[in-house]
């Protein structure tokens, strides 16, 4: 028997804006809403029959409430019994893996009407956390109490090398990246800073026309972005509050994939049928001290490399892309890998406008991407188009193709996946104790929210054996030189030295300066 060929047949977004706590909705109804849009969005004749023929949920993870089991709950809403049920683990990459696998079952006749949806309320839950109102009148029972708004940037960090030096989320490793990746090309910190403003500028301008974004309507121009100061404050430098992930919003979406073959027993018309190419994903180490460099990511460009391959395409071929921009440095990082001007772009690299500017709708941001993606290709925008979801702290990726044309004849869709769970691409060596001369290798630091420098985060090099190390500022000089607009830190040789002992005879906090000085006591 032929293998079956996966298309996307409906999608739908679903935005409630609206501040009352008296219309706060939960994430599983805003889902619930969106499945129903989309069935709708099908044009089928046969809309009941669609529904009931629903045979595989996932769900992309909600930040916002611990559902005991979403997938669940929404096949009772949708009052079907389906025999894949699935909900996913935290990550921005995941409506893309979850994407990739949906059509991989389809064209194995293993899943007959698959449903994808994610969605999250966190501008309603904090709404209500601030009037005191938690749980939200009529939301469903969770798994556990809620007792604040949950966020990636407030989670407890741990005990590893990172955690005993306050460093480890999103905010903090995307900014060691940009400065890694500034300092290869060889960019003065000011053109960096204008560079990522213009791209910022520019999703902006998307997002102010996208009906589903946050910021619909709303004017933010790049000189606004590029200017630090007031509501535009520094939180890890290089990157304003404007360069961030903006996670407060009340958003969801939903895609329905089937078969040509069942497509056509439905009556979709044809218009409005999009194929699954291909996808591919992979992850670097969790552990950002045990990553290659810090100006390149080898799961971004794999990603990309392996999901053009298996969907018969190059990058030339793509006529759209959406490239995940939770910061600068993942457009820039994919962009350029994929041979992309992404200051001034001859092709679209976002239909949203980021995740700053459209909203970071927690893990559930690349299902907008693949919704409108999908409706810009249906109206003729160009006819194949290349999603990048990222995940983590520049960790996971899955890179997926769709098209208004289908895989080449008797090419069906990959029966696995290309790639790897892991790159396996590793740095030099940790060392945990480190003392000596020693060289920045990358950098960032977090502001208060007066605007004043908090905390310095280095990762080096140590002189004598090339060695890695993690550590904080020694001293308040080092503090101000590593805030410089005008000097480049990364290179600069300075000191490393640590406690002797930590908390209950752990490895102590180790610290970097500038200064030529004696350094063998704090």
């Amino acid at each position: 028997m032929a293998a079956a060929i996966p298309i996307i047949i409906g999608v739908a977004d679903v935005i409630n804006r609206s501040p009352r706590i008296e219309d706060a909705k939960e994430p599983a109804d805003l889902m619930h809403q969106a499945i129903l849009d989309a069935i709708k969005d099908t044009g089928s004749p046969k809309s009941e029959l669609l529904r009931s023929e629903i045979d595989s949920i996932d769900a992309v993870n909600t930040w916002t409430w611990p559902y005991p089991d979403l997938p669940g709950l929404l096949a009772e809403k949708l009052g079907v019994n389906p025999t894949h049920k699935h909900i996913s683990a935290h990550g921005g990459n995941q409506p893309g893996l979850l994407f990739d696998e949906a059509a991989r079952r389809i064209s194995k006749g293993q899943t007959k009407v698959a449903v994808l949806t994610g969605g999250e309320a966190l501008a309603s839950l904090g709404a209500c956390a601030a009037a005191g109102k938690l749980p939200p009148p009529g939301w469903s029972p969770s798994a556990s109490e809620i007792s604040g708004v949950p966020s990636p940037t407030t989670r407890d960090l741990g005990s590893d090398l990172g955690g005993l030096h306050d460093i480890g989320a999103p905010i903090h490793i995307y900014p060691l990246y940009e400065n890694g990746y500034r300092a290869y090309r060889k960019q003065t910190i000011g053109d960096n800073h204008k560079e990522s403003s213009k791209i910022y500028g520019d999703f902006a301008k998307i997002a102010e026309k996208h009906p589903y974004a946050w910021n619909f309507g709303r004017k933010v121009s790049q000189e606004t972005i590029e200017t630090v100061g007031g509501k535009n404050r520094m939180i890890c430098f290089p990157y304003p509050l404007l360069m961030n992930a903006f996670n407060s919003v009340n958003l969801a979406g939903a895609v329905i994939l089937t078969s040509t073959s069942f497509a056509e027993e439905l009556g979709v018309p044809r218009s409005r049928w999009v194929y699954a190419l291909g996808g591919a994903g992979t992850q670097d180490s969790t552990y950002f001290w045990l990553r290659p460099n810090f100006y390149s990511s080898p799961a971004i460009t794999q990603s990309l490399d392996a999901a053009l391959r298996v969907s018969n395409l190059s990058a030339a071929d793509i006529d759209v892309y959406d490239l995940y921009s939770c910061f600068p440095i993942v457009p820039k990082i994919a962009g350029h890998h994929l041979g992309l001007n992404v200051v001034n772009p001859q092709k679209p690299i976002t239909v949203l406008g980021g995740l700053t500017s459209f909203g970071g709708a927690g893990n559930n941001y690349s299902m907008h991407a693949i919704t409108e993606m999908t409706r810009q290709l249906r109206s003729g925008k160009g006819s194949t188009g290349l999603v990048l979801a990222n995940g983590g702290s520049a960790t996971y990726e899955h890179a997926i193709c769709i098209s208004t044309q289908p895989r080449p004849q008797e090419s069906p869709y990959p029966a696995s996946a290309p790639l790897p769970l892991f790159t396996e691409v590793y740095g030099p060596p940790v060392d945990e104790t480190p003392e000596g001369e020693a060289v920045i290798e990358t950098y960032t630091v977090s502001f208060h929210r007066s605007g004043k420098p908090e905390l310095a985060f280095i990762v080096g090099r140590l002189e004598k054996n090339g060695h890695r190390f993690v550590a904080n500022h020694a001293d308040e000089e080092t503090l101000k030189r590593l805030c410089t607009t005008s000097d480049e830190p990364i290179g600069k040789t300075g000191w490393v030295f640590c406690d002797k002992e930590g908390k209950g005879g752990t490895v102590g906090k180790c610290y970097f300066t500038l200064q030529k000085k004696d350094v063998s006591k704090l």
